[in-house]
């Protein structure tokens, strides 16, 4: 391969192509078309990590222009349920918000910039370089209501007030406004994902961390106050069944109805109602279809492409709650 040749390109969905090798009869998916921009030798010789454009994508599989670096001080790129979290929490101006994991911030960011950068974002996340990013974000996007800390969110309730900082956790019960916990998961819905390769054991060990963030999150709320609970992954037990057991440990939650509402109900086999699974949300990409789906994308409809942009994103899922009197009582 030279610069300038036409080229097709393949993802190795196993992990097992050698590098360099020039036949592979392993499982792949096809990418799209593009034009080399760098040879074969300086893709495959060079020492140490490769920067650059190595293909010039002319006729991509999925036609998504690139948001990077594009006004960086205005813009956070995020994906369509990302974004619709921080609406859902409803974060008004002087408010006291906790987000549990923020990393990488842009949820952080956001329900920031949605208070007009009036009141108090807590951020917390267990890595110090995460929290470096975070401000750094902050800093980039000029908020000035953002406090990042390095904490262990399940850690975050203090016991007693003596173990209360000026700023920091751990915090007193019933501290906060709105409390987003965008939770540790499994990730299945993240897209693009050609293979998935945690054991089934990985999995399951979400569950227990997410319920101990939950507990942490309805005791540090205030009554009145909102928890919205998110994940990107796609499993009954991270989700669904999170929220029947929150509702049957805590009676002091209620669930709350969502704005906006772009994703479809929740999934059934929880013991939920189907009133209750209305009220959550839940973004599915196995649910994309035109209306006329023979049909070349360039030939689609206004709305079939609206409808495409509303549900072509990654898997989440999406519960909003509020606190009707104290956990305590």
């Amino acid at each position: 391969m030279k610069v300038g040749d036409a080229v097709s390109v393949l993802s190795d969905i196993e992990g097992k192509c050698k590098r360099g090798a020039k036949d592979f009869l392993g499982s792949k998916i096809f990418i799209g078309n593009g034009t080399a921009k760098m040879s074969r030798s300086e893709i495959f010789c060079a020492n140490g990590l490769m920067k650059g454009i190595g293909i010039w994508m002319t006729e991509p599989v999925y036609l998504s222009p690139s948001f990077d670096n594009l006004l960086p001080s205005f813009l956070f790129l995020q994906n369509l349920p990302s974004s619709t979290v921080s609406h859902v929490l409803g974060p008004t101006s002087g408010e006291r918000i906790l987000d549990m994991c923020a990393a990488p911030g842009g949820k952080t960011t956001h329900i920031a910039a949605l208070m007009h950068d009036q009141g108090e974002v807590i951020a917390l996340d267990k890595t110090p370089n995460k929290i470096q990013k975070i401000m750094e974000s902050a800093e980039v996007l000029q908020l000035k209501s953002i406090k990042a800390f390095c904490f262990d969110s399940t850690k975050a309730i203090a016991s007693s007030k003596s173990e209360v900082k000026p700023e920091g956790p751990p915090f007193l019960a019933e501290s906060f406004d709105r409390i987003l916990l965008d939770a540790p998961c499994s990730g299945m819905g993240q897209r693009p994902n050609m293979v998935y390769s945690w054991s089934l054991k990985e999995v399951k060990s979400y569950q227990p961390l997410q319920r101990k963030l939950l507990n942490v999150a309805v005791k540090l709320l205030k009554p009145g106050g909102t928890l919205v609970y998110s994940t990107c992954t796609i499993t009954l037990a991270e989700n669904e069944e999170q929220v029947a057991w929150v509702l049957e440990s805590f009676p002091s939650l209620r669930l709350q109805q969502q704005v906006p509402h772009l994703g479809g109900e929740g999934m059934m086999g929880a013991g939920l109602s189907h009133e209750q699974l209305k009220l959550l949300q839940r973004f599915d990409p196995s649910e994309v279809a035109l209306k006329n789906s023979c049909k070349p994308i360039h030939e689609c409809s206004t709305e079939d492409m609206i409808s495409l942009a509303n549900k072509d994103t990654i898997g989440f899922f999406i519960a909003k709650f509020v606190k009707t009197d104290s956990a305590s009582s």
